[in-house]
């Protein structure tokens, strides 16, 4: 069975650095495209970095410069390294996996989504 199992979430002070991981199974990871999602208490899910097939990444504009996207197909691993944590970044953090990139970067239903890692950043 496919799942996603996000993990390193945490309580942290403003200005820290945290580094989520998503751990894959039961399906062929290096063939999906891969997203890091957030959900701030009383908004929208909303993508925050993404990583094609081939390597390729892309940030939202509020997390450039401060979070790295990066994957390990050879472990099935996806990372989110987020430095200069911000209050307002706080959310449920989550994974998810496309066949498509366009899906993932379109923030549409991805085909494998983790249940998610809770982050708190206080000031």
């Amino acid at each position: 069975q496919e799942q996603l199992v996000e993990s390193g979430g945490g309580l942290v002070q403003a200005g820290d650095s945290l580094r989520l991981s998503c751990a894959a199974s039961g399906l062929t990871f290096s063939s999906f495209a891969l997203g890091w999602f957030r959900q701030a208490p009383g908004k929208e899910r909303e993508l925050v970095a993404a990583i094609s097939t081939g390597g390729i990444t892309y940030y939202k504009d509020f997390v450039k410069g401060r979070f790295t996207i990066s994957r390990d197909n050879a472990r099935n691993m996806m990372y989110l390294q987020m430095d200069n944590l911000k209050v307002e970044e706080t959310g449920v953090y989550s994974c998810a996996a496309d066949s498509s990139f366009g899906t993932i970067l379109g923030e549409q239903w991805s085909a494998f989504r983790g249940q998610g890692t809770q982050v708190t950043v206080f000031s």
